[in-house]
């Protein structure tokens, strides 16, 4: 017998050739059964138990492993997409170009989840007991990826039993001094500046991101106070808030589905001395909201809405996020007229803790049959002494971090009341500062 040899492969050594071969002989081999059986479970699926099973175990031997690869990859890219986006903002940043409001896929994507239902499942798990030994781990592993400071934590780590106790933890005596300058209005968090100004103009916005606003009236609530500081005098003229109070109620069904500037008109007047300030609490930020100034709260408004989350990028790309989102609003009088806190949820922080009203939960279950709906009201005082707080008091706190509003009045410059000599309200932080519980967000007197 001869032996032929093929000249079409002098380079490669005879034992690297059978190598090869074997190896395009074994793959060959295990595709023609992968499409074997994929014909025999499509032409042959209702044939006999013992061939039927085989097929069916070698089919998933093959599509269980592409689907999961199939999937990694599309996660791969979408995350390299963001972190691409993510990259462009910076380098916008740096240059000093602020980027505008654009919204994306991820937007839409977002309101087809059960975010309420995740968020309400994420604190249960938050809220189980961790074992002792284990407890010190996790929460550093924690300050390690959100940059947490555990020195300042009023019990030792063991003590927190749970996630959510180690997320709502009390400071040491003396983390947060509260600067007692009558004159100024504090911090309610730890957080970063977002937005600050002044709704002097005629139908005032408050700005979300650059490109986009919301009418404080829509985070406040139709039936906020902020309608007698427009009027300047609610005796005078109240006619604006009770129209604005029967519109809510004659037509609540037509509105509903409405947006929230629909809903809740701006009025033309100009509003004189209302400043707000947008504060962000990061992750890893000390949850606890504290009171800003001496004040007396007259009602609580719980708005039920989603819980999209409300970091830098959902603030770009989602529309009206700080209305939509569920929230819990404080409203009364402190010396120098309106105040109001605005605590919004977000994300896995559906629960908003009231230390003033103990037994208030937010983020309830429930079937909601119109996209909105009239806030639910409390009126803490129905003699109109309110609930006094005073500056530095707890007040609230998050599960994780989130976004504060405060709209108030402040004084401003006498000279466009025609008064020579009157204290002027500025600001003392500027957009992207960080900021801690009692530093001063603003200061008035004469200097």
């Amino acid at each position: 017998m001869k032996f032929r040899v093929s000249p079409r492969w002098p380079v490669l050594p005879y034992h690297r050739c059978c190598r090869t071969s074997h190896r395009l002989h074994f793959y060959s081999a295990i595709l023609s059964r992968g499409s074997h059986a994929a014909r025999s479970s499509v032409g042959g699926g209702c044939g006999g138990g013992g061939g039927g099973g085989g097929g069916k175990s070698e089919e998933n031997f093959l599509l269980v492993p592409g689907a999961t690869i199939a999937t990694i990859l599309m996660l791969g890219a979408l995350h390299a997409r963001r972190l691409y986006e993510d990259k462009k903002v910076e380098e916008l940043k740096e240059k000093g170009i602020e980027v505008e409001f654009s919204p994306d896929i991820k937007a839409a994507f977002l309101r087809l989840l059960p975010l309420r239902t995740m968020s309400r499942f994420w604190g249960l798990l938050a809220s189980l007991e961790l074992p002792v030994y284990v407890r010190p781990f996790v929460y550093k592993a924690w300050a390690r990826a959100f940059h947490s400071n555990l020195e300042e934590a009023a019990l030792p780590l063991e003590k927190y039993a749970s996630l959510q106790e180690f997320f709502v933890r009390a400071l040491k005596e003396g983390a947060r001094p509260i600067d007692e300058d009558p004159n100024c209005l504090v911090s309610p968090v730890d957080g970063m500046v977002l937005r600050i100004g002044e709704l002097g103009g005629p139908g005032a916005m408050i700005e979300q991101v650059k490109g986009f606003s919301y009418s404080p009236f829509s985070l406040l609530g139709p039936r906020t106070s902020l309608h007698k500081v427009v009027d300047g005098n609610a005796c005078d003229e109240p006619s604006e808030l009770s129209t604005a109070e029967g519109t809510t109620k004659k037509s609540w069904w037509r509105l509903s589905f409405a947006s929230p500037k629909v809903r809740n008109p701006v009025p033309s007047r100009q509003m004189e001395g209302v400043f707000y300030c947008v504060l962000y609490l990061h992750p890893g930020s000390y949850h606890r909201v504290h009171s800003p100034v001496d004040w007396n709260v007259f009602v609580r408004r719980h708005f039920s809405g989603n819980l999209f989350p409300v970091n830098e990028r959902a603030t770009r790309t989602i529309k009206n996020l700080h209305i939509e989102n569920e929230r819990v609003v404080l409203e009364g009088q402190w010396r120098e007229g309106f105040m109001a806190l605005a605590a919004i949820g977000a994300t896995n922080i559906g629960s908003i803790q009231l230390y003033i009203e103990p037994e208030f939960k937010t983020n309830r279950p429930k079937l909601k049959l119109l996209s909105s709906e009239p806030p639910e009201e409390r009126v803490y005082d129905a003699e109109g002494t309110g609930l006094m707080l005073k500056k530095g008091e707890e007040v609230a706190a998050f599960n994780m971090g989130s976004t504060v509003v405060l709209i108030f009045q402040a004084p401003i410059s006498g000279l466009a009341r025609g008064i020579s000599s009157s204290p002027e309200f500025k600001f003392c932080v500027k957009k992207g500062d960080k900021i801690r519980v009692g530093e001063a967000i603003g200061r008035w007197g004469n200097q």
